[in-house]
């Protein structure tokens, strides 16, 4: 199950978003899951604060979790038709784990704010590549629930905030790859 370790720069050349909706089981079992965070948490982490957290949503929790998002998708649109509801529903079941990455800022550090949600960005970042690495994909949404704060209160309290939703599970079709930025346009070499 695990991708070739061998070449470390092969393997971070071949890691691509799944569309969680196209990732099925097998996924990870919990020791992978756990360890999966464990490699996430070996992030850059100016003053060493660790502003992030983890929470897993297991498959008997899919059911609880959807109801969160349904409940607070209609406080805010109690108009919302069948479809969305529909859409709800089946983005709280899709891949075979996911976890709800927060950004859990340390607001008594002196280390800035920006500083800190880049670590948590990082950490999602580092999970996804440990999933790659041992043979899963993962992908990493955010959409209208993770700037929801009744969302957020299920996983956590102010000045938190959801980092994203990170479904991970097996490919049920082969990863299409996206066009990349021309290096030419994201890379320059300053000149003084």
């Amino acid at each position: 199950m695990f991708n070739d370790l061998s070449s470390p720069l092969a393997l971070l050349r071949t890691r691509r978003s799944g569309k969680p909706r196209d990732l099925a089981g097998p996924g990870p079992s919990d020791a992978q899951l756990q360890e999966m965070c464990a490699i996430a948490c070996r992030t850059p982490d100016h003053g060493k604060l660790a502003p992030w957290r983890f929470v897993i949503v297991g498959a008997d929790q899919r059911d609880a979790f959807a109801e969160v998002l349904r409940a607070a998708y209609l406080a805010e649109r109690p108009e919302a038709k069948r479809l969305e509801l529909e859409s709800i529903e089946q983005f709280a079941h899709q891949a075979a784990a996911l976890v709800v990455a927060l950004s859990s800022p340390r607001t008594d550090s002196q280390i800035p704010l920006w500083e800190q949600e880049l670590s948590a960005g990082a950490a999602c970042m580092n999970l996804l590549h440990a999933a790659h690495a041992m043979g899963f994909a993962g992908g990493w949404l955010t959409t209208w629930a993770a700037f929801d704060d009744r969302v957020r209160d299920a996983f956590g309290a102010a000045p938190e905030r959801i980092a994203g939703f990170i479904f991970i599970g097996t490919p049920s079709r082969p990863l299409e790859e996206r066009p990349r930025p021309d290096l030419a346009d994201t890379v320059t070499h300053w000149r003084p």
